[in-house]
């Protein structure tokens, strides 16, 4: 049976878009309080006035993350159109410059600007933020260690970032690389037990590099306020679909690693620069590319990985009632990614507004308001 911490809480970044000049579009202070009367603590501004960040409740189920998604996503949906504007989910907007964007007046991110410059102005990327629930701060800790192994897999699934400022970059996952310039990124490093990480944030305080513990952006992290573990390495995905499979193999991984642990078995641990190797990789060329298995010393395509790691879960996963939304996974190998669908209407029509129309239609279908 699902343990019962194994909650699912999810975070989406959406770009807001003017539906004549397809660029990305400010938000009235109207918009935010209007969104504030729905959805209450659910909606909150990001660092530039055209980015609005949801997430949903507790969730225990994925089919409960389901229904949150989407009423969260018709909410959205629905206040930009009274303002005569679009809401899209992608990692990156295919045509807008991050010099040309207003900055959110609020203390954090001003401070955020002040402290690290042009590396936060820069921050025109949106991102998915999977949170899973686990009491035990030490089953935190083993479960954070063991799943680092895994981010390029599920980045490659998710990627939806191929474009930068109006270019097509010739990766999957621009925002990536955009995200890595940032100090405290990447993968994370392992924990001998949740003292030491307790130590590790203590020393960063003490010496003035961070003022508390949210200033950790690694791609996974035990999360500073909720006893969960939070999965940060995922492009915002383009179809609600695609959110909830992501979400669903990253909680069945979690229970899977869980019961290895309770098994006196553990994934084994591999050195934080071939996982950096690996991502690389996921970045690069998402699905179409290859990972190294590190115990062969070879080159697998990214896409017989992930048959792999779906046999790896296949038994947790009718446990967790999250079947059907882990299957879905077979239509993503086949049809690609957002990434991959952007760039096959990009190199049929030439034109990123075509992209950024298509865009729109994905992120709402079956949750229009």
């Amino acid at each position: 049976m699902q343990p019962p911490e194994l909650t699912l809480g999810i975070e989406e970044e959406y770009q807001i878009v003017d539906p004549e000049t397809r660029e990305l579009a400010p938000m009235s202070d109207k918009l935010i309080e209007r969104g504030r009367e729905i959805l209450q603590d659910q909606i909150k501004p990001e660092l530039m006035r055209s980015q609005i960040e949801v997430g949903t409740r507790p969730c225990r189920t994925v089919a409960e993350a389901r229904g949150e998604v989407v009423r969260l996503r018709s909410a959205i949906a629905g206040l930009a159109r009274e303002q005569g504007l679009r809401m899209v989910a992608a990692s990156t907007h295919p045509l807008s410059r991050w010099s040309h964007q207003e900055l959110t007046s609020a203390a954090r991110y001003e401070k955020l600007a002040t402290d690290l410059k042009d590396v936060a102005r820069r921050l025109l990327i949106f991102g998915m933020h999977v949170h899973v629930g686990i009491d035990d701060p030490e089953l935190r800790i083993d479960v954070l260690n063991q799943a680092r192994y895994f981010i390029p897999h599920i980045l490659a699934l998710s990627t939806s970032s191929p474009f930068w400022a109006g270019r097509d970059t010739g990766l999957k996952s621009y925002r990536s690389v955009i995200f890595e310039n940032m100090p405290r990124s990447g993968i994370p490093p392992t924990f001998g037990a949740y003292s030491e990480y307790q130590g590790f944030i203590a020393t960063l305080v003490a010496t003035g590099c961070i003022d508390e513990a949210t200033k950790i952006w690694w791609d996974i992290r035990p999360h500073p306020e909720f006893p969960t573990l939070e999965f940060r390495m995922a492009d915002v995905c383009t179809r609600v679909d695609e959110v909830l499979c992501v979400a669903a193999i990253i909680q069945a991984l979690v229970a899977k690693l869980i019961q290895l642990r309770r098994d006196n078995r553990s994934w084994r641990h591999y050195r934080h620069h071939l996982i950096t190797e690996n991502k690389w990789r996921a970045v690069r060329y998402g699905l179409d590319g290859k990972l190294i298995d590190f115990g062969a010393r070879a080159e697998v395509p990214v896409r017989l990985l992930t048959l792999e790691l779906l046999e790896l879960i296949d038994d947790v996963v009718d446990d967790l009632g999250s079947r059907q939304e882990v299957d879905y996974v077979h239509r993503i190998l086949r049809d690609g990614s957002s990434a991959d669908r952007q760039l096959r209407t990009f190199r049929k029509s030439g034109d990123l507004e075509a992209v950024v129309d298509q865009l729109v239609v994905e992120s709402v279908a079956g949750c229009e308001p």
